[in-house]
């Protein structure tokens, strides 16, 4: 079912959810929110290279979002053993927990904005 929302609507979740995200301390850019949320809600697998491409971004701006992403234990890196070029990015269980927050969060906001 398509939810419709006027944009001045839109605009209050997004500030809203974003502000809830600052006080729970997950402050993430908006890059990075958008690599995690490929990760985890596209099938996997995932490269530097295929989040790059997907991004329109450089492979060095995907290793540095994913160097603090990794630190917030958000994802891993490992070696493709097939071809050693590529680094493929695995989910963990703490990224899981994070991105089901965000949904429930954005959940919550939307049931509070006003008609």
């Amino acid at each position: 079912m398509p939810v419709e929302l006027r944009a001045l609507q839109a605009l209050r979740l997004w500030h809203d959810v974003n502000l809830d995200l600052v006080h729970e301390g997950a402050d993430l850019s908006v890059r990075q929110i958008a690599i995690l949320l490929t990760i985890y809600l596209e099938a996997p697998p995932h490269t530097v290279r295929g989040l790059a491409k997907k991004l329109n971004v450089t492979k060095p701006v995907i290793t540095r979002a994913l160097d603090s992403m990794g630190k917030l234990d958000l994802v891993t890196r490992r070696r493709d053993e097939l071809d050693r070029r590529n680094v493929i990015i695995q989910r963990t269980v703490a990224g899981a927990l994070a991105v089901e927050r965000l949904g429930d969060i954005i959940a919550i906001r939307a049931k509070e904005l006003p008609l």
